[in-house]
């Protein structure tokens, strides 16, 4: 994918973007469709006052409301797509929500990657599979600087070792 930020190479693509109904899904939407992808996204319902509703996305982007947790569903968006590309960012995010549905999160941000992965196992046109997590993935260790690639995963809560699954 050397020209990502060449319009040309986008235009056309076809590309699954989970979670992007989320702050940063919203706004790779609106980059990619600016850049000429087609794109289809897959994510739960987004927040009445969000981005994605305020820049009405879903009249950007082919739009399925679904769970990770649901391989069918998942199975069904990489086939309804067939992407070329796919952006992994669908997660529950939220350390403070961790803590009060540990089973949920891991659920979610293990489980679900699974799924899509499994998903995309099966998906004959795809080239590319990006995964995104957050800072939260590493272990807190109070540092002032930007976590990089090779600092320590993990942590004691359980967001830390449930995202640290998209590090590879």
């Amino acid at each position: 994918m050397a020209h990502q930020h060449d319009p040309a190479f986008w235009a056309g693509r076809r590309v699954l973007l989970t979670g992007h109904t989320g702050f940063k899904g919203s706004w790779l939407c609106l980059w990619l469709t600016q850049m000429g992808a087609k794109v289809t996204g897959l994510s739960l319902p987004a927040e009445e006052t969000s981005l994605f509703r305020q820049a009405r996305i879903d009249a950007l982007v082919d739009h399925i409301e679904g769970d990770i947790r649901d391989l069918p569903t998942c199975v069904a968006a990489v086939e309804r797509s067939d992407p070329e590309v796919v952006f992994h960012m669908a997660a529950q995010p939220l350390v403070r929500l961790s803590y009060d549905m540990p089973v949920e999160t891991f659920a979610t941000n293990v489980q679900g990657t699974v799924h899509v992965l499994e998903a995309c196992r099966r998906a004959k046109a795809l080239r590319a599979i990006v995964c995104i997590t957050s800072d939260k993935a590493y272990e807190n260790r109070e540092w002032l600087w930007p976590y990089r690639e090779n600092d320590p995963m993990g942590g004691t809560i359980p967001i830390p070792p449930a995202k640290a699954r998209q590090r590879s």
